[in-house]
């Protein structure tokens, strides 16, 4: 049984308290000894402590950073959530996975079908592209794809085909519709679908968009989609 890999978002300033669900969990991972990685050690203790988590845990922190990342320690933390460890990952401030080096176990995860997700988010296109894990130093949002047919293809076949990764949203029931016509237009593109981010019954597919195709024949939930980059 894989362990999980678990987004933390914390506050972008010192005022605001822990997410209380994003708490909880991380008092119970400590008490289950899972993993905790934190940006820097300094910083991260500080906060840890403002949020009034369990100070016995600061000397197990694992480091993740653009810095530690280059020294295996993607693989390190892989090896941990194979042999069924859950791992949760901090960053100083803010969305752990976006636009932070944290892109790149996300995408390692999803590799290895090692499950992804995160503590409550109120920004749900900011969080899918967190989850998706395709690098995206740059992305195009494109918000609701046209309804009118005209349209709606040249849209399609603009965004199958362009380089930067895209977010793209749409009504539940176009769902499948949506992922069909870009299959149709790009079958071999990579794409992510986030259904019901932060929900119960969350869904996370990553893949080509043919075999998104071939595997969510039925769904009809609030999603957000990302296009990955072209390559």
């Amino acid at each position: 049984m894989k362990g999980v890999l678990t987004l933390v978002p914390t506050p972008i300033d010192d005022r605001h308290p822990l997410n209380p669900v994003a708490k909880g969990l991380l008092e119970q991972a400590v008490a289950n000894q899972d993993i905790i990685c934190v940006e820097e050690a300094k910083e991260g203790r500080r906060r840890w402590l403002r949020f009034g988590l369990p100070r016995e845990a600061i000397e197990e922190f694992h480091l993740y950073n653009e810095h530690t990342r280059k020294d295996n320690k993607i693989e390190e933390l892989v090896s941990y959530l194979k042999k069924g460890k859950n791992i949760f990952l901090m960053s100083d401030c803010g969305l752990p996975a976006f636009c932070d080096p944290g892109q790149l176990l996300v995408d390692r995860c999803h590799e290895l079908k090692i499950k992804v997700t995160s503590t409550p988010f109120d920004n749900s296109i900011a969080l899918a592209v967190a989850l998706c894990g395709f690098p995206h130093d740059r992305f195009i949002f494109e918000g609701f794809i046209p309804v009118d047919s005209k349209l709606r293809t040249q849209a399609v076949k603009r965004i199958s085909h362009q380089s930067e990764v895209s977010v793209i949203m749409d009504t539940p029931y176009r769902m499948k519709k949506l992922i069909d016509e870009l299959a149709e237009s790009n079958p071999h593109r990579m794409a992510f679908i986030g259904i019901e981010l932060n929900q119960e019954d969350e869904k996370l597919v990553r893949g080509s968009l043919k075999s998104l195709s071939e595997k969510l024949q039925k769904e009809k939930k609030e999603f957000v989609m990302v296009i990955g980059p072209k390559k």
